[in-house]
């Protein structure tokens, strides 16, 4: 694909602590390298990856439907004094984090994220350093589903699930963003035939894509 050949440009968002991973997590996604060497980021960075999407059904069957995607991988720095200047508008949340940490984000991501829901996939990196864990497979499970969130074990010295995190989420976003453009339009009678996101009704998927 060409510079603008493409139909959606996405951004993902890596939150977590210093040190858990997040720069080398995205270097091994995009350009399949690791690079033990990397510096503490400062600030904000990102990478880029053009991907082709298939869409599929609930049950896995692929439609035939095929997108050209343009994924922007953004790099936060891990430390607390940088959080206020990342608003979550716009991101979609790949969330590195030393799991016992994790419970304060869920609070974080509703207020400042695209929708009450946000996408988020929740990754136990560096799970090839086994003599360094200090929270089981089970522990992370169960807050993952506490959260109702994906969850994956990850190395980016080996690659391991590293793809599959990602594409996970892609998929959750590309499907949020289906249901959007499949909803029926606004009954005009109701103003200027748009909806707001505070009047969907409980339990109505909130989309902001």
């Amino acid at each position: 694909m060409t510079d603008g050949d493409y139909d959606y440009l996405i951004k993902l968002l890596a939150l977590g602590d210093s040190g858990v991973g997040k720069t080398t997590f995205l270097y091994r996604y995009t350009d399949n390298k690791f690079n033990p060497k990397f510096i503490t980021t400062v600030g904000i960075d990102f990478r880029e990856k053009r991907v082709v999407y298939t869409s599929s059904n609930t049950n896995g069957t692929a439609t035939g439907k095929t997108f050209k995607v343009h994924l922007q991988l953004w790099d936060t720095a891990g430390q607390e004094r940088w959080a206020a200047f990342f608003p979550l508008s716009y991101f979609h949340v790949i969330c590195l984090q030393l799991l016992l940490l994790i419970c304060k984000f869920p609070g974080q991501l509703q207020a400042n994220a695209y929708c009450e829901s946000p996408d988020i996939v929740l990754v136990g990196n560096k799970v090839d350093l086994a003599d360094q864990r200090e929270v089981q497979e089970k522990q992370a499970k169960e807050l993952a589903d506490k959260y109702g969130i994906p969850y994956f074990e990850t190395s980016a010295a080996t690659g391991a699930e590293v793809d599959k995190a990602v594409i996970t989420l892609l998929d959750l976003v590309m499907k949020r963003m289906e249901q959007c453009v499949d909803k029926p339009p606004a009954d005009p009678a109701s103003g200027n035939g748009t909806t707001k996101l505070s009047d969907a009704q409980p339990g109505e998927k909130k989309c902001a894509c």
